[in-house]
C-alpha cells in the first residue's frame, strides 16, 4: 500500500497529499475548497480535542457556543479586524430558494433578501463581545473564561487538506478581565497550554514567541504563537494567543463598574488552534512508508496480526490472545485483533504501517506453541520476540519510549535546521540551500520586514520569548538591533 506514496525527497507536497488520502484521514469534497475528514482522521482530531479540552477546564475555562452567522455591522466595528478578514468572508444575502421558472432546479428568491447581510463566522470575537456587553456590568462578573469548539469559514483560493481549507474545525477561547495584567497573564498562560500540548501529546517541539506588528492578529494589541518546523524545512504556526487590550470592549461598549465604583472598559484575550494541527502532526513525524503517530494521539495503539492457514489455527490464536487483549483494555491501551481472512499478513503489515499504528504484534501457530509473540515498533521498525505474558508490560514501556523518541528526533532535526546568519547574502543562501529556521537581527520596522518577505518569501515567524539581548545590526538594513528574531518560509 505504501509503495503508492511518493517519497518525501521526490516530491514532499505530493507525498503529503497522497499520505493524507491513502491513510484514510481526509479527502477533497465536491464543495469547492472544503474537505471531508474521514473517521480515522477524525478520531485523531477527537483525541486532540479531548486532551486540550481537559487542559482548558483545568485552567478554569468552560465551553459555550455562539452563532455561526455574524451581522456585517458587527464585523465593521473594529477597523483593523474587518480589514484583516474582509477578503476571506463568505456572505449570506438571501434566506430562501424557489423553483426555477423553467422547471429546472431552484433559484434564489429575489424577495428573500436580508435586511442586513450575515457573515459566515471567520472568527467569533465580534459576536461574542456583543454578548459580553449583556453579561458584564460589574467587576463581580469578571473574569469570563469561555472556550468554543466550532467550525469557521475563511474563503481560500489555494487549498491543501488540513493546512488550508475554506472551512475548518477549531477551538477559540475568548476571555474578559478586569485588568490588563490579568488579560496578559491569561494570554501567556494559554500559550503555555498550547506548547505543553504540542510537546507532550504531539511530540512536536515548538518555539514560543511574539508576532511582529506585520504578522499579528487583526484587532489584537499583541499576538503570541508557537512555531514548529516541518521535515521539508518550512515553518508552521501551530497555535496563537492574542492580547486584545480594550479594543473589542470599546468597539462593543463593554464597560464595568470597578471596585472603586468607576467605569472602565473590559480587557480581553482570544486564542485558538485548529485542524491545521493534523497537518503538523503528519509533516513533522511521518516517513515514506506512512504515518508515524505519537502513541498519545494514535486512535489505535496496538494491532495484533495473527498468521494462520485455517479457522482452527485462528481460533486457537484468538483464544490465547483474549486475556492479553483484556489486559490491554484495562490499561487503557486501544487494541485491535486484525483477524480478516480476506487479506494476507503482508498486506496488513503495510496497511497498519501506513496508518501509523505504534505497536504491532504478530503471532502464528509456532509462536503459540512456544508461548511467544513478535513485537514491532513503528518509529524505528525494530522487532523482537517476547513471551506472550510479557506483551502488555513490554508494550506500555515501548509506548512511553516511542512518545519520547518521536519528540527527540523532531527536536534534533530542528536543532540541525536552525542557523544563525549575519548578512543578507548568507540569509538568502541558507533559505535556498538548506531551509529551516534562521535566527537573524532585524531593525524592528515593518518596511524591512515587508521587503525581506517580498524578496525571499520568508517571514518573521516570531520574536522568541527566550531571545537573548544581543547587540547587532539588521541583516537587511544594517540598522541597530538588540536581539535575533526567527525567520522561515512557512505554510
Amino acid at each position: 500500500m505504501a509503495k503508492s506514496i511518493p517519497s518525501r525527497s521526490e516530491d514532499y507536497s505530493l507525498w503529503y497529499n497522497e499520505l493524507v488520502k491513502k491513510a484514510d484521514l481526509a479527502e477533497h469534497s465536491d464543495v469547492r475548497g472544503c474537505m471531508v475528514i474521514k473517521p480515522y482522521g477524525y478520531s485523531i482530531w477527537e483525541k486532540m480535542q479531548q486532551a486540550l479540552d481537559k487542559m482548558f477546564k483545568e485552567t478554569g475555562h468552560v465551553n459555550a457556543y455562539f452563532p455561526l452567522f455574524v451581522p456585517k455591522s458587527f464585523l465593521a466595528r473594529e477597523a483593523s479586524h474587518v480589514e484583516g478578514f474582509a477578503k476571506e468572508c463568505a456572505i449570506v444575502t438571501h434566506y430562501r430558494l424557489k423553483n426555477s421558472p423553467d422547471g429546472k432546479g431552484v433559484v434564489v428568491d429575489p424577495e428573500s433578501e436580508l435586511e442586513e447581510e450575515l457573515i459566515v463566522r471567520p472568527t467569533s470575537e465580534t459576536i461574542i463581545w456583543n454578548s459580553y456587553k449583556k453579561w458584564i456590568q460589574s467587576y463581580r462578573d469578571l473574569p469570563i473564561l469561555i472556550n468554543q469548539w466550532a467550525n469557521v469559514v475563511r474563503w481560500e483560493m489555494r487549498t491543501r487538506l488540513f493546512l488550508r481549507t475554506a472551512e475548518f474545525l477549531w477551538q477559540e477561547g475568548h476571555t474578559a478581565h478586569a485588568t490588563a495584567e490579568e488579560a496578559v497573564n491569561e494570554t501567556l498562560q494559554m500559550l503555555d497550554v498550547y506548547a505543553d500540548f504540542a510537546e507532550n501529546y504531539m511530540a512536536l517541539p515548538v518555539i514560543k514567541g511574539k508576532k511582529s506588528e506585520g504578522e499579528k492578529f487583526p484587532g489584537a494589541v499583541d499576538t503570541y504563537c508557537i512555531e514548529a518546523l516541518m521535515q521539508d524545512g518550512k515553518a508552521l504556526q501551530a497555535g496563537t494567543s492574542h492580547f486584545l487590550g480594550q479594543n473589542f470592549a470599546k468597539a462593543f461598549d463593554v464597560q464595568f463598574a470597578t471596585k472603586e465604583g468607576k467605569l472602565d472598559y473590559v480587557w480581553g484575550t482570544s486564542w485558538g488552534v485548529s485542524t491545521r494541527l493534523m497537518g503538523a502532526l503528519i509533516m513533522a513525524h511521518s516517513d515514506d512508508d506512512g504515518l508515524i503517530l505519537p502513541p498519545k494521539l494514535a486512535p489505535l495503539q496496538v494491532v495484533i496480526v495473527p498468521v494462520f492457514k485455517n479457522e482452527e489455527e485462528l481460533n486457537a490464536i484468538r483464544s490465547s490472545l483474549e486475556p492479553v487483549i483484556q489486559d490491554y483494555r484495562k490499561q487503557n491501551v486501544t487494541v485491535k485483533l486484525d483477524d480478516r481472512d480476506t487479506q494476507k499478513p503482508g498486506f496488513k503489515f503495510a496497511e497498519w504501517e501506513l496508518k501509523g499504528v505504534p505497536v504491532r504484534l504478530t503471532i502464528g501457530p509456532r509462536d503459540l506453541g512456544q508461548g511467544t509473540v513478535e513485537i514491532a515498533r513503528r518509529d524505528t521498525k525494530e522487532k523482537q520476540v517476547i513471551k506472550i505474558e510479557q506483551a502488555v508490560v513490554d508494550t506500555l514501556v515501548l509506548l512511553e519510549d516511542m512518545q519520547k523518541n518521536i519528540y527527540r528526533r523532531a527536536l534534533e532535526f530542528r536543532k540541525q535546521m536552525t542557523t544563525q546568519v549575519d548578512s543578507f547574502d548568507q540569509f538568502k543562501k541558507v533559505l535556498d540551500e538548506k531551509g529551516g529556521f534562521i535566527e537573524a537581527h532585524w531593525d524592528g520596522t515593518t518596511e524591512t520586514e515587508a521587503i525581506i518577505k517580498e524578496e525571499t518569501k520568508a517571514t518573521i515567524r516570531c520574536i522568541p520569548l527566550d531571545a537573548k539581548e544581543e547587540q547587532g545590526v539588521c541583516v537587511y538594513s544594517g540598522k541597530p538591533s538588540n536581539k535575533r528574531v526567527l525567520f522561515a518560509r512557512a505554510y
